[in-house]
């Protein structure tokens, strides 16, 4: 029987897939959002997923199932990994990775997670997203609060320190933090005592 006005079969969620949200991989068709690790359900790309037969897996969970086992074969160089896989759901006696998805879509707790584990700037306290976000001190900064606490004047990477948590520019901070006495800034003469 022909198949009116729909597309292919998901691998994962079984419903059509049209044109416009189709992604291919080993001949089979998945959404976008269904495009995910059957282990982990971290989403992939053509650059990150690693196929078992009809399962998708990022290439952490394949390796885990169905690499090598055994010492010298870690995550790294010289590495014993004795990472089973168990949180992850992999049980390597079975082959059914059904039991491991959850039946929920994960697609709204991730963007609310992100929306939670935005960073706040010190100066203002806002919340700093990536586009406006300067790193100086180990924290993250706007732009327009990337400035000296004591002049004002707007930093960059080349003329800024940082003290107890603020951000400084180097000359106020020479002034303020650095070392007194003759041939050290501020003072030009030595006072005599009477």
């Amino acid at each position: 029987m022909p198949n009116w006005g729909g597309g292919a079969k998901c691998g994962a969620c079984e419903k059509t897939v049209y044109h416009a949200e189709e992604i291919q991989c080993n001949g089979r068709s998945f959404h976008k959002s269904c495009f995910l690790c059957m282990a982990c359900r971290k989403a992939l790309d053509s650059t990150t997923v690693a196929a078992h037969e009809s399962e998708i897996y990022c290439k952490t969970c394949y390796g885990r199932k169905y690499g090598p086992k055994g010492i010298g074969f870690g995550q790294g160089a010289g590495c014993l990994s004795t990472d089973t896989g168990d949180h992850l759901g992999l049980n390597l006696q079975q082959g059914s990775p059904k039991a491991a998805r959850p039946s929920t879509p994960t697609n709204a707790s991730k963007f609310a997670k992100k929306m939670v584990d935005v960073d706040k700037c010190p100066r203002c306290g806002k919340s700093v997203y990536a586009a406006e976000k300067i790193m100086g001190g180990g924290k993250p900064w706007h732009k327009s609060c990337f400035r000296c606490a004591i002049c004002g004047k707007s930093l960059e990477s080349t003329n800024v320190t940082d003290k107890d948590g603020e951000l400084y520019c180097k000359v106020c901070y020479a002034k303020n933090f650095g070392p007194k006495g003759i041939g050290f800034g501020g003072l030009t003469q030595v006072e005599k005592k009477e």
